[in-house]
């Protein structure tokens, strides 16, 4: 978590930025992470210079002896002019071809990077300033970038706001990633999901980067992210890589469209799609069409996930309520391929204000198993009251959280049998899900109980009434008195 002198720090140069005329906040993002990349190589140099002394051995080169001169520390000591000359023409082109896999994530989105910070003075302002930030560490790299991208968030600009990250971590907590997982999101925006997965990852499991294999499943094979706007893909992938995966899988696509070929791929979906928009029948795979004819992106993604998925793939995925109860074909036909051929764990009804200031639909978490033979037996609904911030647009900390609740229960549904339909979370059985039309509001099935009132009989209302008015008439009569 990052500190308040180091927040203190970030919000300076973030001023710095927007005082400099750079005001979106994707942009600021972006040149920013440019030049803590850049400071990080030469960190990174200065590690392998330091292990190979201690080895008597050759140091690994990232700058060559003719590239001194783009080394952090080296053009940090210039004046003003001449360290702008040195990074705007000299090292931030060595940055955009310092991958030498042209396939890779870094090298394709750094392709079309652009320099935009306008003066000498105040590159000099961010590189002094910077340079002061602690990023040693794999966490602290990634403290700082999560930091960073919560100011999208705090911005509202652009109409791209992210899954909050609290409940990504809880979406994360209760699937459970593994070391052999293959993960997916199909419309990864800022990478958050992955992010979180591989964070989680590396918390439980001790021998990730001590088996070989494992740690070259996790850099190069583990995670996929997909997404149609290159800044959001280049600012993934630098997240990625400043969390510590060395070659994410961050690409340009058009997840729903005839481009996406991928189909029984991966073992693990984790994702917060579109809601609400609508496309062309002529734009998306005719593959999803055949599972739910529709122009819903929230359905046909719920169909191109059960198309990626391999069998016995696993899927938590955030949808607006009108996918649970929405009454037309598309509506049911989705439902009902979810509940008959495969295996529908839960829905965790979460409360309005999960996604203000920016958006007040009502989502819920969908936990599915792709197994093409069916297996839902019963279904666990759970209605989530409060995420441990206030639900207004000021999403202020609070104390009242069922998110720790959640996690142990979906962990131990074994203990979840005996709950009644007036508690937080209960079951509901797949025959009263079919009889109820594969309705799947939590709504449907949970039952409030009123508690009966006793109110004071009306004739003893009345004299209370006609008590109080002979105190105020008294009162009134001795003010009348004293004036």
């Amino acid at each position: 978590m990052i500190t308040g002198e180091l927040k203190n720090k970030v919000d300076k140069i973030w001023e710095i930025f927007w005082t400099g005329g750079i005001t979106n906040p994707l942009s600021v993002i972006e040149q920013f992470t440019y030049l803590i990349f850049i400071k990080a190589l030469d960190d990174k140099q200065n590690d392998l210079e330091q292990n190979a002394s201690i080895l008597g051995i050759e140091p690994k080169k990232i700058f060559n002896d003719d590239q001194q001169d783009l080394r952090w520390k080296n053009f940090k000591q210039k004046g003003a002019n001449e360290m702008y000359e040195i990074v705007s023409k000299k090292v931030f082109p060595f940055i955009k071809k310092l991958d030498n896999n042209k396939e890779s994530a870094f090298s394709k989105y750094m392709g079309d990077a652009i320099f935009m910070i306008p003066t000498p003075q105040m590159l000099e302002k961010l590189v002094t300033n910077i340079d002061t930030l602690p990023m040693e560490g794999r966490d602290a790299k990634g403290d700082l970038y999560e930091y960073l991208l919560s100011k999208i968030a705090s911005s509202g600009t652009n109409g791209q706001f992210r899954t909050p990250r609290h409940i990504i971590k809880m979406m994360v907590e209760l699937m459970k990633p593994t070391p052999t997982d293959i993960i997916v999101d199909p419309a990864a925006g800022t990478a958050g999901f992955l992010v979180a997965a591989g964070e989680y990852l590396q918390r439980n499991n001790e021998d990730l980067f001590t088996v070989q294999e494992l740690k070259n499943h996790y850099n190069q094979t583990m995670f996929y992210g997909f997404d149609m706007d290159r800044t959001m893909l280049r600012i993934g992938a630098m997240n990625m890589m400043l969390h510590g995966v060395e070659r994410p899988n961050i690409m340009y696509r058009d997840s729903l469209s005839e481009q996406n070929k991928d189909e029984e791929k991966y073992t693990l979906v984790l994702a917060n799609p579109p809601f609400k928009g609508s496309l062309d029948y002529e734009s998306v795979s005719v593959d999803l069409l055949k599972v739910t004819k529709t122009k819903k992106t929230e359905l046909l993604f719920l169909a191109l996930m059960l198309r990626i998925l391999k069998k016995g793939g696993r899927c938590a995925t955030i949808v607006p309520d009108g996918v649970l109860f929405g009454s037309s074909k598309a509506h049911k036909a989705i439902r009902k391929e979810i509940v008959e051929n495969h295996h529908l764990h839960a829905i965790i009804s979460m409360p309005s204000g999960v996604f203000k200031p920016y958006a007040g639909v009502s989502t819920a978490i969908m936990i599915f198993t792709k197994t093409g033979a069916g297996g839902t037996d019963k279904v666990w609904f759970y209605d989530m009251k409060a995420d441990g911030f206030s639900l207004d647009d000021k999403r202020q900390p609070v104390d009242e959280n069922d998110i720790p609740d959640i996690i142990i229960r979906y962990h131990n549904l074994e203990n979840e049998k005996d709950r009644k339909r007036t508690e937080k979370s209960f079951f509901v059985s797949k025959d009263e899900i079919v009889k109820n039309d594969y309705d799947l509001s939590i709504n449907r099935y949970k039952e409030i109980e009123y508690e009966e009132v006793e109110y004071e009989a009306p004739k003893v209302i009345i004299q209370r009434i006609k008590e109080l008015e002979h105190q105020i008439l008294d009162g009134l009569n001795d003010i009348e008195r004293m004036v």
